[in-house]
């Protein structure tokens, strides 16, 4: 090899542009900083302090159980469906009905991106879950309220949470 192809190669990828490549490329692996995963009495106090207890009759303890078995209290989960609808946020609330994602044909009862469900900031979320709670299937809405929390003691959740 010659001086000049070698001056010619290092011109084109000095070393630093290499490393800022390859720390760019890791960095979009990082969890996004956007994200919170909420411990339980954390988001107990945040959904009492929006006024969630007693919402409709429900209690904080099933908003909690509900958080948890949707999301794992995470702000950041999304789940892709089948029909190519997704469920978004802390509460996992469906593209279908409630929230504008890619899809055109989505109702955005919410009237807010489904972007906006990902928000540690629950307010959107918060105000979004309390418009699905008001139709007549309340939390029966959730598939996982169903399942793992409605008709249950579930008092275990909010015990010990200071408000």
């Amino acid at each position: 090899m010659d001086a000049r192809s070698w001056a010619a190669r290092r011109w084109l990828c000095p070393p630093g542009i290499a490393m800022l490549a390859l720390l760019s490329l890791l960095g979009c692996q990082l969890p996004s900083s956007e994200a919170k995963v909420y411990s339980r009495c954390e988001l107990a106090k945040v959904l009492h302090d929006f006024g969630l207890n007693g919402f409709r009759g429900y209690g904080l303890s099933d908003w909690i159980c509900l958080a948890y078995f949707t999301s794992g209290f995470n702000t950041a989960a999304v789940d892709h469906e089948a029909d190519g609808s997704t469920n978004n946020g802390i509460f996992q609330i469906n593209s279908r009905r409630w929230c504008k994602d890619l899809s055109k044909k989505a109702l955005n009862l919410c009237r807010l991106y489904c972007s906006d469900l990902l928000n540690p900031n629950l307010k959107d979320t918060v105000v979004c879950a309390m418009k699905i709670a008001q139709e007549p299937l309340g939390l029966g809405y959730w598939e996982a309220w169903r399942h793992h929390c409605q008709g249950k003691d579930l008092s275990d959740w909010v015990d010990g949470c200071e408000f």
